[in-house]
């Protein structure tokens, strides 16, 4: 009969020492380095906007949406979701996008409309978790359409950030202050955050370039590095233009799903609960 404490021996045979963690890939923990990239970006756009350096608090904002856009990409290719990777992305996203752009907007221009500049901020990084929230509990319907893989409930968390910042964007190309512009954009902000939580439909762009022609790969490559060269030479020009073309493109949104819904019938109307930019699959 073993006993609960065996005798050691120091003199006897090493007995082999048994592995008290596994080794982990490195390519697993890629996404999650990527995820806390943008996590830094984005606090650190905090810190920018107590410090009242705008241009520096709306970049980092804008690198932790460009990194978001990666890290879930990057996730698929190394075949490395996970769990924890899904929970590490929702709250990244978070404070990305909903605590940053709402403290950049306060220390910009909502602080002069008191406490209810405060409450609009608060409902915008309200409604930001509530989407992501509404994501983590969304259970996939194999039964979905494909055609809907192409269509988000709401506007996206990084989307909304982007957008919601406009004001600021224009302000920067020299739009000048004017009389009540605090209450304005205090509107304009609750109106977003309330996109983001509604069943609009809106494109996903998911679909978009999963295959590319071997012909356009060149093209691609010469309008990627344009379109970065121009953001960053003229980052609100190019931030106003592209965020005042998301705003127009919303309602070909909804109506390219009506077309779509009066095509299939009725069992097309319920919109699919698909993560935002496919992001909260990354990680270990």
């Amino acid at each position: 009969m073993s006993t609960i404490f065996p005798p050691f021996d120091p003199d006897g045979p090493e007995q082999p020492r048994k592995a008290r963690f596994r080794p982990v890939p490195f390519r697993m923990i890629l996404p999650n380095l990527v995820t806390l990239l943008a996590l830094c970006a984005g606090l650190t756009g905090i810190r920018m906007a107590i410090e009242d350096r705008l241009e520096l608090a709306l970049a980092a904002i804008v690198l932790a949406a460009m990194l978001d856009a990666v890290d879930g990409r990057v996730a698929r290719y190394l075949k490395s979701t996970s769990r924890f990777g899904a929970e590490l992305d929702s709250l990244a996203d978070f404070v990305n996008f909903g605590v940053a752009p709402a403290m950049v907007l306060y220390t910009w221009l909502l602080f002069e409309a008191r406490s209810l500049g405060w409450i609009a901020a608060l409902v915008f990084a309200i409604c930001t978790a509530l989407r992501l929230a509404r994501f983590n509990v969304a259970l996939d319907n194999p039964a979905t359409p494909d055609w809907q893989r192409n269509f988000f409930k709401g506007v996206p968390a990084p989307a909304g950030a982007l957008t919601v910042l406009l004001p600021i964007y224009l302000e920067l190309l020299g739009m000048p202050r004017f009389a009540g512009e605090a209450q304005i954009v205090l509107v304009y902000v609750l109106v977003i955050a309330l996109l983001m939580v509604s069943q609009l439909p809106t494109w996903s762009g998911k679909k978009m370039g999963q295959r590319i022609p071997r012909e356009m790969v060149l093209p691609l490559f010469v309008l990627v590095v344009l379109f970065v060269a121009l953001l960053v030479s003229f980052p609100w020009h190019v931030l106003t233009f592209t965020t005042l073309v998301y705003l127009l493109c919303l309602p070909l949104g909804w109506r390219a799903w009506r077309g779509h819904m009066a095509t299939e019938g009725p069992e097309a109307q319920v919109i699919p609960d698909v993560p935002d930019s496919g992001d909260e699959s990354t990680g270990i």
